[in-house]
């Protein structure tokens, strides 16, 4: 059976990458002989839709079960129709989860479990008004193209999803990690082509 995994890297030592949509790369592991392909996420950068493209992507792999940290509501949906089973909350070095997935500690859900637009801009959500641009344009269309987005004051009319303050707060340690497990990567590999 094969079960795919959002992934900081390339290998089972990297760890869950807590963004389904933009994560950095995708570990789809055959359970059976633990053979795995690693594959570039192409929708990390898009400016929206990632989730659906990436649950569509998963769909693609033949996998049955996506193990990740977060999914919004569009990927959810993307995810449940294709009849994958989908277990979120998860963190840790894949090769752990795995383990952890092997001994049953690891649930199914069908729901999402942050906002649209969650993993854009850099860890903000679609609540926070930050988006993708810094208000100039790009992203949700806030900034009208001007340069006179509304900003990181503006709340939305409606209410964020229903989440515990450590829920929230563990999503945003994990998201820092990955983000700076990213930087390293990419520092390694500047470090390596100057070096050439």
């Amino acid at each position: 059976m094969k079960i795919a995994f959002s992934s900081t890297g390339k290998d089972f030592d990297s760890e869950i990458d807590p963004r389904f949509g933009r994560c950095a790369y995708f570990l789809v592991v055959e359970l059976d002989d633990m053979s795995f392909e690693a594959i570039e996420n192409e929708s990390m950068s898009l400016g929206g839709g990632a989730g659906i493209q990436s649950g569509q992507f998963i769909a693609s792999t033949g996998a049955r079960v996506l193990i990740t940290g977060n999914v919004g509501p569009n990927a959810s949906r993307t995810l449940n129709a294709a009849g994958i089973d989908v277990i979120i909350g998860v963190n840790g070095p894949i090769r752990e989860v795995i383990e952890r997935y092997k001994r049953g500690e690891l649930s199914r859900t069908d729901q999402a479990n942050v906002p649209d637009h969650f993993g854009m801009g850099g860890g903000q959500d679609a609540y926070s008004g930050g988006g993708m641009g810094r208000g100039m344009g790009m992203g949700r269309g806030m900034g009208m193209g001007r340069g006179m987005g509304m900003g990181a004051g503006y709340a939305p009319m409606q209410d964020p999803p229903a989440s515990s303050h450590e829920n929230e707060m563990e999503s945003l340690k994990q998201e820092a990690k990955s983000l700076r497990d990213q930087l390293n990567s990419i520092l390694s590999r500047i470090e390596e082509l100057e070096g050439k």
